[in-house]
């Protein structure tokens, strides 16, 4: 990888459950994390959040406000194999959802229970700053 690859979460909050997939392929794969992924040339970055949330589990949102900017890299020796600026978004949503795309599994969290998952460094980073706003962003 040349240098970072720039991608998009959608942290989507509902009645103190949060919406998490299990990643179906690398990096993390197996993992449980936001719905999210790279944001297409020319998209504009609500536009690819929401399209994310929609491929990987079904789910319209609406962008309420950015939240916060998480990054992730991975290194094998002394080469970046990953390096993601990952921009995270509280968006609204509801319904039942069911993954698609690149998601393994889609499902509704609470809060406090998604800690117990194996999540992505980045999930766990964005679901603190969640738990400390009371769930709001």
């Amino acid at each position: 990888m040349e240098r970072p690859a720039v991608a998009v979460a959608a942290a989507v909050v509902k009645d103190g459950k949060v919406l998490l997939i299990k990643r179906k392929y690398p990096p993390s794969a197996g993992k449980w994390s936001l719905p999210g992924g790279h944001v297409e040339l020319g998209e504009r970055l609500e536009e690819a959040v929401l399209r994310e949330l929609r491929e990987e589990t079904g789910i319209e949102g609406v962008v309420k406000k950015f939240l916060a900017p998480v990054e992730y890299i991975e290194r094998e020796g002394d080469k970046v194999k990953y390096h993601f600026v990952i921009l995270v978004y509280l968006v609204e949503g509801d319904g039942a959802p069911r993954a698609s795309d690149d998601a393994e599994d889609a499902a509704w969290v609470e809060l406090e229970r998604a800690f117990e998952l194996d999540l992505t460094k980045t999930a766990r980073e964005v679901l603190r700053l969640l738990a400390e706003s009371g769930g709001r962003g």
